[in-house]
């Protein structure tokens, strides 16, 4: 059997699809199962054992994006596909799942593309409904009923490690003076989008507290491409709040991570904080302890999955009505379901995961 899955953005959304895959690779071993995913995410199903084939598909505009995706759907309707599963549901992946001619062609019921499949899904929009993986696993429950329900703890989220990601961390860690017996806290931060955008002065202040009376610990702040900026300026907010200089070195600056790299830091270190994005989901798949900063979001809807043995704490503003939101529109003005978020909660879940790690 040959097997087509589409999900082609959206680094958590990938993230939540490897439970699935491995449900299918356990109900069809012999089966040749693709992948079809854009460049930003492909690094989380590359080096996946269910995966055999990854396909990657550059993300192109006008007429020449239009064409290359005519060219795809042509290389994969001479693959004879017979069965593809669309968990993303956009246009360009509604397209390119027709375009495969697979004999069963599985989505979600949008209105005007879900004539595109032979077996339609109703779609969850609700911003207080089921875990995505959940939504996601909606699309294999649809072909048999006899897969066994999705659990953290028997069907976690995956990404394999790669080597040669693991020795460029090393090297670096090496190079910013890290050694191995330093405990690593990576705090990721988020700045490109708004309502993820938790203010630099609480990342600084959270910084500087957990590394101010602890000689063996050191932070490492990361950041996207488009936020390099943002980081700098945590990380000497964080060095100006502390008097003493061998604290100041404890902030540590070792510049962007690949995916890749972001993954074999995080099996590196003591803990992870940062906000409901692709990177913190990317921290899920290993059993580093987590600190989840939730804005316009919802834990029921995104927190790790993954064995509860691997500890999370979610910090979260409640009470506000306006929360869980679309992130269109700030209906307060003041992104106050993160704007509202006290440091000192997120020092106080950091030192209790960091505990319960020193003792296990």
């Amino acid at each position: 059997m040959r097997i087509l899955l589409i999900r082609l953005r959206q680094i958590g959304d990938v993230v939540f699809t490897t439970p699935a895959v491995h449900a299918l690779r356990a109900q069809y071993p012999s089966s040749h199962i693709a992948y079809i995913v854009e460049p930003n995410a492909a690094a989380i199903v590359e080096g996946n054992p269910d995966i055999d084939e990854v396909i990657v598909a550059p993300r192109g505009g006008g007429m020449g994006g239009f064409a290359a995706d005519m060219r795809l759907g042509r290389r994969l309707r001479a693959e004879r596909f017979d069965l593809a599963i669309d968990f993303h549901g956009g246009p360009r992946a509604s397209l390119l799942t027709w375009l495969s001619g697979a004999r069963e062609r599985v989505g979600y019921n949008v209105p005007g593309r879900g004539w595109m499949y032979t077996r339609r899904v109703p779609r969850t929009r609700s911003a207080h409904g089921r875990h995505s993986v959940i939504n996601q696993w909606a699309l294999i429950d649809a072909l048999r009923a006899d897969i066994p329900r999705p659990a953290p703890d028997t069907f976690p989220v995956m990404m394999h490690g790669s080597r040669d990601a693991q020795a460029s961390v090393a090297r670096r860690l090496a190079d910013a003076g890290v050694s191995p017996a330093d405990r690593i806290v990576v705090m990721h931060v988020s700045a490109g989008n708004p309502f993820r955008r938790w203010p630099a002065a609480s990342f600084a202040d959270v910084a500087a507290r957990i590394v101010a009376e602890h000689h063996d610990r050191r932070l490492l702040v990361t950041s996207g491409p488009s936020e390099h900026d943002a980081a700098a300026h945590v990380i000497a907010t964080a060095r100006e709040r502390l008097t003493d200089e061998g604290a100041r070195a404890r902030i540590v600056a070792c510049g962007e991570f690949s995916l890749a790299e972001l993954r074999a830091l995080v099996d590196r270190a003591s803990l992870y904080i940062g906000g409901d994005s692709g990177p913190m989901h990317v921290a899920s798949t290993s059993s580093v302890p987590i600190v989840a900063l939730y804005g316009p979001t919802m834990p029921e809807r995104s927190a790790p999955w993954r064995d509860p043995a691997a500890r999370s704490a979610a910090v979260e503003v409640h009470g506000l009505p306006c929360r869980p939101c679309d992130q269109r529109r700030c209906e307060p003005g003041d992104f106050r379901c993160l704007c509202r978020i006290d440091p000192a909660q997120v020092v106080d879940a950091s030192e209790r995961l960091l505990g319960d790690a020193a003792v296990q």
